[in-house]
């Protein structure tokens, strides 16, 4: 039934709130079909190098969050002999610590280079997941040193990122291109949980896709650098 529901107050022939009577209507956005707005500002989006280096890191930062450790971690953790009220207690302490770093994320990014910070969240999010698998043989010490890491870092990506796609295609069409940046993220998320998963049933751990994720983020530290992070001369159409 909600399809079937007027969207705005013109649909009824209604005035928006506090609008003056004298007031032209807004011709241009009932005109405009949302779909078609998101897929206009995706062809234009493509053509800004910024725009591919800012998908890409996404799709790395969903590779090494939602597609390896949120989906496998648990299971990871049997394999160590934790059962799986011991890794998802684990899990939750980085769910927890998540809430903590991504609010000090976003003070940080209103202070310093966006492109700074995104490098040491993936260089040090690489690192983690490198370590991941030697944690294991330090016992509960081990894994507690990488669920902090981890966990501050979760979702500290998303800030800086935040800021960059603001930069570089202005506060009105920023928010309709992050759309289409985090769906990078969630096409990483689905290919690491295929890989590591596969990885996984063939070599008999996930010590290799472990190290797979890290070198990601690695490679993402770096992309991140190259994000110029200024507006383009030829900005993304919104509606007026």
């Amino acid at each position: 039934m909600a399809l079937f529901l007027p969207e705005r107050p013109s649909d009824v022939g209604l005035r928006r709130y506090g609008q003056a009577a004298d007031a032209p209507e807004d011709a241009a956005v009932k005109a405009r079909n949302p779909l078609a707005i998101a897929f206009d500002a995706l062809r234009q989006a493509m053509k800004v190098r910024d725009f591919w280096l800012l998908f890409f890191s996404f799709f790395v930062c969903g590779m090494s969050t939602n597609g390896y450790i949120g989906t496998q971690f648990i299971a990871m953790c049997n394999d160590y002999g934790i059962s799986e009220v011991g890794g998802a207690s684990i899990l939750a302490a980085m769910g927890m610590l998540d809430l903590v770093g991504t609010t000090l994320s976003g003070w940080l990014s209103d202070r310093f280079n966006p492109r700074v910070l995104l490098f040491w969240y993936y260089g040090l999010r690489g690192i983690a997941l490198i370590f991941l698998p030697y944690a294991f043989g330090l016992d509960y010490f081990g894994l507690t040193v990488f669920a902090i890491f981890y966990g501050l870092d979760w979702i500290a990506t998303v800030p800086p990122t935040v800021r960059l796609a603001n930069d570089v295609f202005g506060r009105l069409a920023a928010p309709i291109v992050f759309g289409w940046i985090v769906a990078g993220h969630q096409l990483g998320a689905a290919a690491a949980t295929t890989i590591s998963g596969f990885m996984r049933a063939n070599l008999g751990d996930y010590t290799a896709s472990s190290m797979l994720m890290g070198v990601a983020c690695l490679v993402g530290a770096v992309m991140v650098l190259r994000i110029k992070g200024q507006q383009h001369d030829k900005p993304v159409a919104v509606p007026a």
